[in-house]
């Protein structure tokens, strides 16, 4: 039997060091993701949206068409034994949805869409802001709202919708439909307009929130054209446009016009009705 060799192993070699090993690292495969501590993945990255591509002409053109199909509406529908109320409501509902929608389409074509553009995404945590802003704001509106009448008189206090209606009387339906109009499909419709669209024009040519919310708030009250009442539509513009201004996004300055909107909705509807006089 032959003899165990008894020369010793080789000794292992040492690792490599170094700033540059033998061996390369091995690579991920590419379907790996990037691990963060403790091997969680790390967070995608959140690009900004592009800008959108109108401004201030897209304002302008809403609010061109917005007075031209009610003139319009006006001068075919006014008859001559004053208009009726079928006249009244399309007079109000088809310029203001004319102009939201066509605000809701100019994001569409030129830019991200209303959910970026106009800021028309929310959660229950907008909807309870535009409470809490809608109520905060009737505490001033309203005192506002008897000042306004003390001074000008009750006979002069009625508004351009109350006037419009004045000596109108239908059923509990067409009231019905017509408090819905005001407290509600207005609101939205005006939003989109004024704190949607002109918010996001005056924005981007780098106005800060609370220039676009001073320039909002007062184009919105002179756009009723009822100029004196145009301090006290500052007044109650006020609530709705912080809303906007804190939030960031439209819902919660929907919710606090609509807030706004139900107390001259309820009147209007009662006095369709044959309830209450029509000034209120």
């Amino acid at each position: 039997m032959g003899q165990p060799d008894s020369t010793p192993d080789p000794p292992s070699a040492p690792p490599p060091t170094g700033p540059f090993p033998s061996a390369p690292p091995q690579e991920l495969p590419q379907y790996a993701q990037p691990q963060g501590p403790a091997g969680a993945p790390e967070p995608p990255v959140v690009l900004d949206p592009p800008p959108h591509r109108w401004g201030i002409g897209a304002y302008v053109l809403v609010e061109v068409l917005f007075l031209g199909s009610s003139f319009l509406i006006a001068a075919l529908l006014a008859g001559r034994g004053g208009p009726s109320v079928a006249a009244v409501i399309l007079g109000l509902s088809v310029p203001t949805l004319l102009a939201a929608g066509t605000a809701l389409l100019v994001t569409r074509v030129r830019g991200n869409g209303p959910r970026i553009d106009l800021g028309l995404r929310g959660s229950a945590r907008d909807i309870g802001a535009g409470l809490l802003w809608g109520l905060g704001g009737l505490v001033v509106s309203v005192p506002a709202s008897l000042v306004y009448v003390a001074i000008v008189g009750p006979d002069n206090a009625t508004t351009a919708v109350g006037q419009a209606f004045d000596g109108i009387r239908v059923g509990w339906p067409v009231a019905l439909g017509v408090f819905v109009l005001v407290a509600f499909v207005a609101p939205v419709c005006e939003e989109i307009v004024y704190r949607g669209l002109l918010w996001g024009a005056v924005t981007k040519h780098g106005a800060n929130r609370w220039v676009a919310f001073a320039i909002t708030t007062l184009l919105f009250a002179m756009a009723h054209f009822e100029l004196t009442r145009t301090p006290l539509l500052l007044v109650v513009a006020l609530p709705i446009g912080l809303a906007r201004a804190f939030t960031g996004r439209l819902p919660a300055s929907i919710v606090a016009h609509q807030v706004n909107n139900l107390l001259p909705a309820l009147g209007l509807a009662l006095a369709l009705t044959g309830g209450v006089p029509a000034s209120l």
